[in-house]
């Protein structure tokens, strides 16, 4: 089968940062059959014609007057079977050493935790296609390189492409920035329970009969993968 692998992340300054204002590093990923993409776009963009939302969407833009409509969203998200999945890597700050394990390089260190994040959920006889936020990195080979990764590492699969756009070209984008933004926000503990955002995150959970937190790797539909960068089991 061919995926589509939609990505985005949340604090990626987290590992470097003098005043970091939280505990994790965030990278998201939503994940759909590729004959599904434009059935999924279309719901996306009735829901926008029935609120009344142009423009792009995301987590930033969460508010009162938006609720319902970003509500919509995380019903949509919880409504489709298993085949639309959502998965994030959850990256402690305080046990990250980019000295030792990444030269120094903490742009080097991100996209090694891409690597981590993209390559679990990778399986044999499968087409992926990977699409990233737009960053500005300093090394323009990034993408490249982690297409090789992933290649080299999954050779009974094959990685189509990873490429980057910009998000306002891109409601699926928008859709993974609004649910890799959540588990941030839960993960962060930086949300009050009486605002917007706040009761959105409630919502998810209520319909995933759960906290957003730490997962096994077997959960499939709103997996969390924290993670041991310390080592043990």
């Amino acid at each position: 089968m061919r995926f589509d692998v939609y990505c985005d992340e949340s604090r990626p300054d987290m590992i470097h940062s003098k005043n970091p204002n939280g505990s994790h590093l965030v990278i998201g990923s939503l994940w759909l059959p590729h004959e599904t993409r434009d059935e999924l776009k279309s719901m996306i963009h009735i829901l926008r014609d029935r609120f009344k939302v142009g423009g792009e969407f995301k987590w930033g833009k969460v508010s009162p007057s938006r609720e319902p409509f970003y509500q919509a969203l995380i019903d949509l998200f919880m409504n489709q079977s298993d085949d639309l999945r959502f998965r994030c890597i959850a990256v402690k700050r305080n046990q990250v050493d980019l000295i030792r394990y990444h030269k120094g390089d903490q742009e080097l260190g991100f996209y090694k935790f891409y690597y981590q994040l993209l390559h679990h959920w990778i399986l044999d006889f499968n087409e992926y296609r990977v699409i990233c936020d737009h960053k500005t990195n300093r090394d323009r080979t990034r993408l490249h390189a982690l297409q090789n990764c992933l290649s080299n590492a999954n050779l009974s699969s094959k990685i189509a492409g990873v490429q980057a756009i910009r998000s306002e070209e891109s409601v699926l984008l928008q859709f993974a920035d609004l649910l890799t933004s959540a588990a941030a926000a839960r993960l962060n503990g930086s949300l009050s329970t009486e605002t917007a955002k706040g009761r959105l995150i409630d919502s998810l959970e209520k319909q995933l009969s759960r906290r957003i937190a730490p997962t096994p790797k077997s959960e499939s539909k709103f997996n969390v993968f924290e993670i041991k960068l310390g080592g043990g089991w």
